[in-house]
């Protein structure tokens, strides 16, 4: 077996349609190329500082915290010092031309959406049988029983055992419509009647619901969600000529180089 490997372009091309990835890499092309050009329409710059900054951040979410583990992480990567300025550079450009587009838009799509980032602390436990859900339920409520007691009893993850059925903070739309619309009714702390859905009958115990604040997070949030959706929209309208065919192009270039 060889000690040495060589590996070109072709052949990473080659993998990627194999993997099915040409999609995700064309997109992230094209949606760049979108941003650049929206960036360049709309006049928006960058300066050095904010290079430095960013280029900071970055480092920190790589814990890159020496110039050796920089300088590693760039030769994994097979990254240079340039295209690393450039990564920053079209990282701080998105997030500059994001807010530049919708942060006059962020309260009024927070007070119009208001519901959707209600937010609730719940713990959970699901049963194939309805009398079964029940009769906990009214044993709950009559205090024969404690919803940690029927966690332990009931759940067969051990993980989730381990924690009761926690679900942590889940806003509206990450629960099924029917679930939601009992817990956001509810009065908490309590427990609700058991819910029969098509993945089973939950018996629910909501801990807290948790009303939203316009704080920095959710306005950032809410910017990134309006982005991605213009983005999306952008993508899906683009014409895209996509050219694979590397060693064709060669072999063409190479007979024409003959030619002449």
């Amino acid at each position: 077996m060889p000690e040495h490997l060589n590996i070109s372009i072709s052949d990473i091309i080659h993998r990627l349609k194999l993997s099915c990835q040409i999609p995700d890499v064309v997109k992230a092309i094209t949606s760049q190329k979108i941003i650049t050009e929206a960036a360049q329409e709309a006049n928006i710059e960058v300066t050095e500082a904010e290079l430095q900054a960013e280029g900071d951040k970055l480092r920190l979410e790589k814990k890159l915290v020496t110039a050796k583990d920089t300088w590693a992480w760039l030769d994994k990567h097979h990254l240079s010092v340039r295209d690393f300025e450039e990564l920053v550079y079209n990282s701080l450009i998105s997030k500059k031309l994001a807010n530049y587009l919708f942060s006059a838009q962020v309260e009024k799509f927070f007070y119009d959406n208001r519901i959707d980032y209600d937010a609730a602390v719940t713990y959970e436990v699901i049963f194939e049988n309805r009398d079964l859900a029940l009769e906990l339920f009214y044993a709950l409520e009559e205090g024969e029983t404690t919803f940690p007691e029927i966690a332990r009893l009931y759940i067969q993850d051990i993980e989730l055992r381990r924690t009761y059925g926690y679900q942590g903070i889940r806003h509206r739309k990450d629960f099924r419509p029917e679930i939601a619309a009992a817990i956001f009714a509810s009065s908490p702390p309590g427990i609700l009647k058991p819910i029969t859905t098509p993945k089973g009958v939950y018996l629910v115990w909501v801990e807290e619901i948790i009303q939203p604040e316009l704080d920095d997070n959710l306005r950032e949030k809410i910017i990134s969600e309006l982005f991605a959706n213009w983005l999306k929209q952008q993508v899906e309208a683009m014409v895209m000529n996509i050219q694979l065919d590397l060693d064709t192009n060669l072999q063409s270039q190479e007979q024409l180089v003959k030619q002449v």
